[in-house]
């Protein structure tokens, strides 16, 4: 049952889910944080866009650098201010995965509880880009294309700045071995600081583009990092490239299978890939192994 429509279709969603697994990815790689709460700042990176656009008529394709910084700015803080203890000079390292566990649950039902609290538990969209714009024999909403493109130069730039820059590939040997990278001169606090504010900002830009053509409610962020988690399962965990090719392939089995399966089974899919992959092949679809930390 294929098709040209079809195949947009999955890349418009297969996109954006990379988008969240390169976030949610990197935090674990680099940290073996397990980031309940990502899904969460989807959610108020797509309240930013809705408000600057229908409170402050700020166009959301000029706000969504500005929403990145922002969720960049809370990844700092978060950082600094509250995870930064569990992993202070390696301690309770056996235990770091189950605190940050705990952690983030705990933050994302706080965000939740609030931003239900602000907003309201009523859904929120706003009307931007909305024409059809025909590319070949499918047709695609104009908001849509705009989010896939983005995301798709987002996710190039990211992957483009992990391999050419020193920053990059600094990031890149701490998620290899923290130990082997420190013993060549790696400053792994920085690393760590660093990948709180690219995978909180790109999970505030994912957000703001997900505001584009979908409704936003407090409670969204759950489905998107159910997502994210099977893509990095799929990728692999520490995978950054591996997070961009499960995203799209995820997108692709999710939109092409409800189409012939229909919507009722979307859940059954994601979760019935999950499992699979963790019984058949639980180190992800590339071959990634885990390293000694």
């Amino acid at each position: 049952m294929f098709s040209f429509q079809l195949l947009v279709a999955a890349l418009a969603t297969g996109s954006i889910y990379a988008l969240i697994a390169v976030g949610l990815n990197l935090i674990y790689g680099t940290m073996r944080l397990l980031n309940l709460a990502h899904g969460d700042l989807v959610m108020l990176g797509a309240y930013a866009a809705y408000w600057g656009f229908s409170g402050l008529h700020i166009d959301p394709l000029i706000a969504i650098p500005f929403i990145g910084l922002l969720a960049a700015g809370i990844g700092a803080a978060a950082y600094l201010f509250l995870f930064q203890r569990f992993l202070r000079d390696g301690a309770r390292s056996d235990r770091i995965e189950a605190n940050s566990l705990l952690a983030f649950f705990g933050l994302s039902i706080a965000i939740e509880n609030l931003a239900s609290i602000a907003f309201t538990g009523n859904t929120r969209a706003y009307q931007y880009l909305d024409q059809v714009v025909h590319i070949g024999s499918a047709s695609i909403l104009g908001n849509r294309l705009a989010a896939l493109s983005i995301a798709l130069a987002t996710c190039a730039a990211v992957l483009l700045f992990f391999r050419f820059t020193t920053l990059g590939l600094a990031v890149r040997a701490i998620i290899q071995s923290r130990d082997a990278a420190e013993i060549v001169g790696v400053n792994a606090r920085k690393a760590y600081l660093l990948s709180f504010c690219i995978g909180f900002g790109l999970a505030g830009v994912t957000g703001a583009l997900v505001s584009l053509y979908s409704q936003i409610w407090p409670f969204m962020g759950f489905s998107y990092t159910v997502a994210g988690f099977v893509i990095i399962i799929l990728g692999g965990l520490g995978n950054i490239y591996g997070s961009v090719i499960g995203g799209l392939l995820l997108g692709v089995l999710e939109t092409f299978g409800v189409a012939i399966a229909g919507a009722n089974y979307r859940s059954i899919l994601i979760y019935g890939v999950f499992i699979a992959i963790l019984v058949l092949r639980p180190q992800g679809l590339l071959g990634a192994k885990s390293t000694a930390r």
